[in-house]
C-alpha cells in the first residue's frame, strides 16, 4: 500500500482546512457535511453515532471560545482513500492543548469523517 500520496495530502488538507473554517464559525450544516452518515465522534463529554445525533448535539453547543489555535497538524495518507488527521487545539488564555484525530475516507461523495475523536487533559501532560 502506497502511503502519503502526495494528492491524498493535498485533498484531505484541503478539506480539513474547510473543516477548521466551519468549525470556528460555528457553521453547523456545513461541519456536519463533512461527516460521512455513519460516522462515530467521541468528543470530550460527548459522544455521537450517526449523522443524526451529531446534528441534534451541535445545534444545542454554541461556537467554539475565540482564538482556536491549532498546532503540530499531521495528515498521513494510506493508498487512495484513507487519511488519518492529528492535531492539538488551543485558545487563548490556557496551556492546556486538546488533541483531536479524526479517519478520512475517500465516499462517491468526496472525502468524509468517519471516525473523530476528541479529548483534552486537565492539565497539561509534561
Amino acid at each position: 500500500m502506497e502511503r502519503d500520496l502526495p494528492e491524498v495530502i493535498a485533498q484531505v488538507t484541503e478539506v480539513f482546512e474547510a473543516y477548521e473554517r466551519a468549525l470556528v464559525a460555528d457553521d453547523v450544516d456545513t461541519v456536519i457535511g463533512f461527516f460521512a452518515a455513519e460516522a462515530i465522534r467521541f468528543g470530550i463529554a460527548d459522544q455521537q453515532a450517526g449523522i443524526e445525533e451529531q446534528r441534534r448535539w451541535r445545534q444545542t453547543q454554541g461556537g467554539l471560545p475565540p482564538g482556536r489555535r491549532l498546532k503540530d497538524t499531521t495528515i498521513r495518507g494510506y493508498g487512495q482513500s484513507t487519511a488519518v488527521v492529528t492535531t492539538l487545539f488551543g485558545y487563548p488564555g490556557s496551556d492546556v492543548l486538546g488533541r483531536q484525530s479524526q479517519t478520512w475516507v475517500r465516499l462517491p461523495e468526496g472525502w468524509r469523517i468517519v471516525h473523530a475523536h476528541v479529548s483534552e487533559p486537565a492539565a497539561q501532560p509534561t
